[in-house]
């Protein structure tokens, strides 16, 4: 099985192309303002007019409005939802699209019970936790932590670049990878030869 991948908080066209060029599958633009790699839904538009065909956009919310939500998707062409905050399953369903949630992980939390209450999502991000950050840490988790049997429904992310994927890969044999800091030059600016190093560890992790 290949493992699908995801360069999360794209602020750029050039960063987006980049991202497909290397091989990514899925590209995410973050609507949470006070993230240093969000983006104003101009950018969001800028970014998605400049990619081609079977790439899935992604849009991350952080504890935001029904209303507000409504808006950005009125505006830009996204596949789907990645929620990134404390909502509930109630809050994540009935946007007319599919959804992943994002869990932060907290000493302590089990995740068979997560999954069983989100089972309406496409799958589970699983994040590294800080208190009072609902992402972008730069820190990794214990990837034993995760249940076997949960692998298949699982995107890793939290602390993970170009020299620790190939062994994230091994370890959980998640469904996806999502990075972003891992991969920047700069908070928000993308480096495309950390993004092409990303992929290419993805695809040993893939084959070993």
């Amino acid at each position: 099985m290949r493992t699908r991948i995801k360069i999360c908080g794209i602020t750029r066209p050039e960063d987006g192309l980049a991202a497909v060029n290397a091989g990514a599958d899925a590209i995410g633009l973050v609507f949470y303002p006070p993230s240093p790699r969000a983006v104003t839904i101009a950018q969001a538009q800028a970014i998605v007019k400049q990619l081609p065909p079977f790439v899935t956009m992604v849009a991350l919310f952080v504890n935001e409005t029904r209303g507000r939500i409504e808006q950005i998707l009125q505006q830009v062409s996204v596949d789907l939802l990645q929620f990134h905050g404390d909502e509930s399953p109630e809050m994540c369903e009935g946007h007319g699209r599919p959804w992943i949630k994002a869990v932060r992980m907290k000493e302590g939390i089990d995740l068979t019970a997560t999954a069983t209450a989100y089972a309406a999502s496409r799958g589970l991000l699983l994040d590294a936790y800080e208190a009072g950050r609902p992402g972008g840490t730069g820190n990794v988790f214990d990837w034993q932590r995760i249940p076997t049997e949960l692998a298949g429904r699982i995107i890793l992310a939290g602390g993970l670049h170009p020299d620790n994927i190939e062994a994230a890969v091994q370890a959980v044999r998640p469904w996806a990878v999502d990075v972003s800091g891992g991969v920047e030059a700069t908070k928000g600016i993308k480096e495309a030869q950390k993004i092409a190093a990303f992929i290419r560890g993805v695809k040993r992790g893939d084959e070993s």
